[in-house]
């Protein structure tokens, strides 16, 4: 190593890494792109070592840069964990809250927990992350991550986001017009279904339903392969196939008719959403104050 980096040199590393964008990291950090791209290159060049392959689409850790994002996610944990000790002395929760949950999850939480939350510590910034990837919160410094109870890791203290949920395969009345509805989940098989790519690249297949006891897995396909829930949610509105969303997601189009329930006796509700985190860790008294807010909303009698 030629030098020392510095601690905003190392800070800027990480939201490269976590958005896996210079764009968005240099909108989170008040920068311009070519303004961290100097920066990253100055790091690498003072470390002797390349950190991030880059090309015009994509940016990618190399080896080098993972090894060091695992290292350096939790020292900046514990960084942000001594300051909020500070702000703690000083009685208020103070500084940056960071989330990472799906778009879904994080719309659920700017519905009520968020706007109460601000309310009552304006001086707290909350950063939601919704790149969909399901990452180790802790290696890239988040403070909590949402996401479903089923997927949980067993050292994580959970708080339920809201009850729970089912997943529900949706069509538009225009596709249902053109093809007969599926009645048992093998009928899919014969329909255009719209998948979901999770951030490896490659599509997600397979569809699970259940009813009394009776389990189907089912290996879809179909013409139509999308990124993000919403995409899938206006997609299927379109007449483009049929979807399988968490119920949420496509309620509003469910209200309005634009979309129609399909296998209702197979969609059996799951574990919801948790907000999670780790009980190892010291906890931020920003994160503690976010969570008491969530048990305040998922109280009965509720404030």
């Amino acid at each position: 190593m030629n030098s020392r980096p510095s601690l905003p040199d190392l800070q800027a590393f990480c939201a490269i890494a976590a958005h896996r964008s210079f764009r968005k990291a240099a909108d989170e950090l008040g920068l311009s792109p070519s303004t961290l791209s100097h920066q990253m290159r100055t790091l690498e060049a003072g470390l002797g070592v390349r950190l991030l392959h880059r090309t015009t689409r994509s940016v990618a850790l190399t080896e080098a840069g993972r090894r060091l994002l695992d290292r350096l996610g939790p020292v900046l944990c514990e960084l942000d964990a001594a300051l909020g000790e500070l702000d703690e002395l000083g009685g208020r929760p103070g500084g940056t809250l960071r989330i990472n949950g799906s778009q879904t999850a994080c719309r659920m939480l700017l519905a009520e927990a968020v706007p109460r939350f601000r309310e009552r510590y304006p001086e707290v910034t909350v950063d939601l992350y919704t790149d969909g990837r399901l990452v180790d919160i802790v290696a890239e410094g988040f403070d909590a991550g949402v996401r479903l109870g089923e997927a949980l890791q067993q050292d994580m203290i959970a708080v339920p986001v809201g009850g729970p949920i089912r997943f529900v395969a949706v069509a538009a009345p225009a596709y249902l017009a053109r093809r007969k509805p599926p009645r048992v989940p093998q009928d899919l098989l014969a329909h255009e279904c719209i998948r979901i790519r999770f951030p490896s690249g490659k599509p997600y297949r397979h569809w699970e339903f259940a009813r009394r006891g009776q389990e189907a897995n089912i290996q879809v396909d179909g013409p139509l392969v999308l990124d993000q829930v919403e995409l899938m949610v206006e997609a299927a509105v379109r007449g483009l196939g049929i979807a399988y969303v968490p119920q949420p997601a496509a309620q509003a189009h469910l209200d309005r008719g634009e979309l129609q329930l399909l296998l209702q006796p197979w969609c059996p509700e799951i574990a919801g959403l948790y907000l999670y985190y780790p009980g190892h860790r010291h906890v931020p008294p920003a994160l503690r104050a976010f969570v008491e807010v969530l048990r305040e909303i998922r109280a009965p009698g509720r404030a």
